[in-house]
């Protein structure tokens, strides 16, 4: 008995070595966003991300791979209105951010994971843009919205080969956007879908 035991205990010692050994690899990103600011009046806009990943394995179900992302997002205004003698369209506000997700990610084949994780958000820039009587305008709005967004991700991922994968994700801001919302939310949320790739 005590040598099937001493026998158990160098196996599963061997495996937990085994998967300790994996080594972290690093890797890039890029792909399409389609965001929003939650409010009435408000409708997603199309946007992009690019970044760098690194996915650190834990065990050979779970990693945890934190990123830096540089993301345009913002959010399209509902139709076109009047103001005084002025007529408005095509209304859009862009936010640029620097986002660091850290995502844990649980493979449920070698191909296929499952990830959730929180995102912190750090607004680089801010700018509104659209048509005055018939003239396009745009100007830096940046100290209307708060610098600081915190949000969480859920989403799912596929790897073609060990090095190119797909993923999709979508993420649900917790904070107000705005510095003064008057009362009504305004928060992000953001739909991904993009390629990344992991260096050897």
């Amino acid at each position: 008995m005590k040598k099937k035991l001493l026998s158990l205990c160098i196996v599963l010692g061997t495996m937990a070595f085994a998967q300790s050994t994996d080594k972290p690899k690093f890797g890039i990103k890029a792909g399409g966003n389609l965001s929003d600011i939650s409010g009435s009046d408000t409708q997603s806009k199309v946007g992009f991300y690019a970044g760098a990943f690194i996915t650190i394995p834990i065990s050979n179900a779970l990693s945890l791979q934190p990123e830096i992302v540089y993301s345009k997002q913002g959010a399209k205004i509902k139709g076109d209105y009047e103001m005084a003698t002025y007529t408005i369209k095509n209304m859009r506000q862009n936010l640029s951010y620097v986002n660091v997700p850290v995502m844990l990610q649980y493979n449920a084949t070698p191909e296929f994971y499952l990830e959730a994780g929180p995102e912190f958000g750090f607004l680089v820039n801010a700018q509104a843009k659209g048509d005055i009587n018939g003239q396009t305008y745009k100007g830096n709005n940046k100290e209307s919205f708060r610098t600081f967004n915190f949000g969480a991700g859920i989403g799912l991922g596929y790897r073609f080969t060990p090095n190119i994968g797909v993923n999709i994700r979508y993420i649900a801001g917790f904070t107000d956007t705005l510095q003064s919302g008057f009362g009504e939310a305004s928060k992000n949320t953001n739909f991904q879908v993009g390629l990344n790739y992991s260096f050897k």
